[in-house]
């Protein structure tokens, strides 16, 4: 972000999501990208908020992906505040998964967030997304800021996941004020000597969070729609007929992960013949890639 970014100011009638109605409305917004809408068939979306330490672990980044693409396809905006590790995690996340996202700032519009940030700023500008900041343009990103911020986080949001934090983490502020506002706080549980998972284990533990076991789970926990992505019983209706092995496939293996040599052992197939089958899947929409070596089956029955 930088002096030539252009950007709007909003008042309290223009915001999206829950902002309006929150106990944290700020007078007023600056906003760079476009704020998401409803979807196209006119459903209100659901801001989730998604926030956790800035020094993840090794496995956060599939943590994070798992998590926001079990939303693929609902009305879920995803909302965080672009610091590094959980938050750019799951921006990065939601762009991929062709979801909304909201970058909450500590600073104003006309500062510029430098490295990698910067540049997760400007992908989430391009893909449709938003930067927002209560901040005027030139104000630096001071500790104090910080508070106000993740205010504005849980405001936007219908719950707040609490991904990975330390047993102090800047998380647990946003988790206090999402409770504040007597909204859903949920936690990703983790192994009890693992310092990142000590700030949702402790928010388990008292009772305050609800575990999330499984991503698939997120979106009823939320209270989100079911995902509109294709599904096995739809693929006719729009020309598109799955041979028998692509649907046993998909079958045995949705919900989970798996590189070629995990299905050749689970299937029984052979290379050649999982190609073909994860072709025909990724034209259906049912399986998705990054890297052609992880396959994600993301669809629905």
């Amino acid at each position: 972000m930088d002096k030539d970014r252009k950007y709007t100011v909003i008042d309290a009638s223009q915001y999206p999501l829950s902002l309006a109605q929150s106990k944290f409305c700020p007078k007023q917004l600056y906003v760079a990208g476009n704020l998401p809408e409803a979807t196209k068939d006119g459903t209100p979306l659901v801001g989730i908020a998604m926030v956790g330490t800035r020094r993840p672990s090794y496995s956060a980044r599939e943590l994070c992906r798992r998590l926001v693409f079990s939303l693929k396809g609902t009305n879920a905006v995803i909302v965080s505040g672009l610091a590094q590790g959980i938050d750019s995690l799951c921006h990065e996340a939601a762009i991929d998964a062709g979801l909304p996202t909201i970058a909450v700032l500590a600073q104003g519009l006309a500062q510029k967030v430098e490295g990698s940030r910067g540049e997760l700023l400007e992908s989430i500008i391009d893909a449709g997304g938003a930067a927002i900041t209560e901040y005027e343009p030139d104000v630096r990103a001071y500790r104090g800021n910080f508070i106000a911020r993740n205010k504005i986080i849980s405001g936007l949001c219908q719950a707040t996941v609490v991904v990975q934090s330390k047993s102090n983490g800047g998380a647990l502020i946003t988790a206090k004020f999402c409770l504040a506002e007597k909204k859903p706080l949920l936690a990703i549980p983790g192994d009890f000597d693992n310092e990142v998972a000590a700030g949702p284990n402790m928010l388990l533990d008292s009772g305050k969070a609800e575990p999330v076991f499984i991503p698939e789970s997120l979106r009823k926990l939320v209270g989100i729609q079911e995902p509109s992505a294709a599904s096995l019983q739809g693929l006719p209706a729009i020309g598109c007929n799955l041979s028998e092995p692509a649907k046993e496939l998909f079958v045995q293996m949705r919900g989970f992960r798996k590189t070629i040599d995990d299905m050749e052992l689970d299937s029984g197939l052979k290379t050649p013949e999982l190609l073909a089958i994860l072709t025909e899947l990724e034209i259906a929409g049912l399986v998705s890639t990054q890297d052609n070596f992880q396959f994600y089956f993301d669809g629905a029955f």
